[in-house]
């Protein structure tokens, strides 16, 4: 029993697929985190390019999540209540 999975993004981006597939992972509630490796060809610009994805990920899951860059990696945490 994990309470973690691990996804890789890739030359394709962050796609809506992509961000439905997460959705539907914390839809299962012994999920809380999601780790997300940003390979090569998904960052052209380098870190910039994870922090905007960064951004996006914020949007389109909204306030009961939080994320956290580490290397070349975004870890998403899911919370009970909507964090400010």
């Amino acid at each position: 029993m994990t309470s973690q999975i691990e996804l890789q993004l890739g030359k394709k981006g962050l796609t809506h697929e992509f961000i439905e597939q997460i959705k539907k992972r914390f839809d299962n509630p012994k999920i809380k985190n999601i780790k997300i490796s940003v390979l090569r060809s998904a960052r052209e610009k380098g870190r910039d390019d994870i922090k905007q994805y960064k951004k996006i990920l914020q949007q389109s899951l909204g306030a009961r999540f939080t994320f956290r860059i580490i290397g070349f990696s975004i870890f998403i945490k899911k919370w009970r209540k909507a964090r400010e």
